[in-house]
């Protein structure tokens, strides 16, 4: 049986905010299964993949931005926004 390949296409803008874009295919297995699933390779990969994009987004971020902490009980909350600008 096949899977899906997900593509997390993500897009830092120029202030340090950045979008996530989801493709028709990620949309429909998000709505219909309300999660992704990853085998332990795909995992893997994900994580690796992450791990270059957060290297690479703390580059972006200015200085007050970098020195933000993230504790278990932070909230952290999200913006709507044209994401057709950058």
């Amino acid at each position: 049986m096949g899977g899906t390949k997900i593509n997390m296409n993500f897009k830092q803008k120029k202030d340090g905010s950045c979008i996530l874009h989801f493709n028709d295919e990620e949309i429909k297995i998000i709505q219909n299964k309300k999660s992704i699933h990853f085998t332990a390779e795909g995992l893997r990969h994900f994580g690796n993949v992450l791990m270059r994009m957060v290297l690479e987004f703390n580059d972006n971020f200015n200085d007050d931005v970098a020195k933000i902490q993230t504790r278990n009980n932070s909230v952290i909350e999200g913006k709507d926004v044209d994401d057709n600008k950058s």
